[in-house]
């Protein structure tokens, strides 16, 4: 089954210069770790917000805003798309991406297995 991995973050709630070269190496292990398992089929950050672009539909009338969104107070950062055996494997390869991360980034996962894989 394929679940995607959204990585959820507040933007206020970054370090500093973003991620430092130790949790880059950090992260490049657990994909390669991921890839050698053979549970990872695609992963990727996310430019950022401001680079963006939000299409709402109301009433049938569409609206195209583009960014910076004053109003965002979480974002997705980038994703993970897994091949696993179980939804469980997908919520412990999940948490071991976001365990590297360590204490000082306020950061979320959320799960989602995708429609019409079982």
């Amino acid at each position: 089954m394929r679940h995607l991995v959204l990585i959820r973050l507040d933007p206020n709630q970054v370090p500093e210069g973003g991620p430092d070269e130790d949790l880059i190496a950090k992260v490049n292990d657990i994909i390669e770790e991921m890839t050698k398992a053979g549970v990872l089929l695609d992963t990727a950050g996310l430019r950022p917000i401001e680079e963006g672009t939000r299409i709402r539909q109301s009433g049938g009338t569409q609206t195209v805003v583009d960014g910076p969104f004053t109003e965002s107070k979480e974002i997705i950062g980038g994703y993970l798309l897994l091949q696993t055996r179980s939804p469980e494997e997908a919520a412990e390869w999940a948490s071991r991406f976001l365990r590297v991360h360590g204490p000082e980034w306020e950061i979320e996962v959320e799960v989602r297995q995708l429609e019409g894989q079982n």
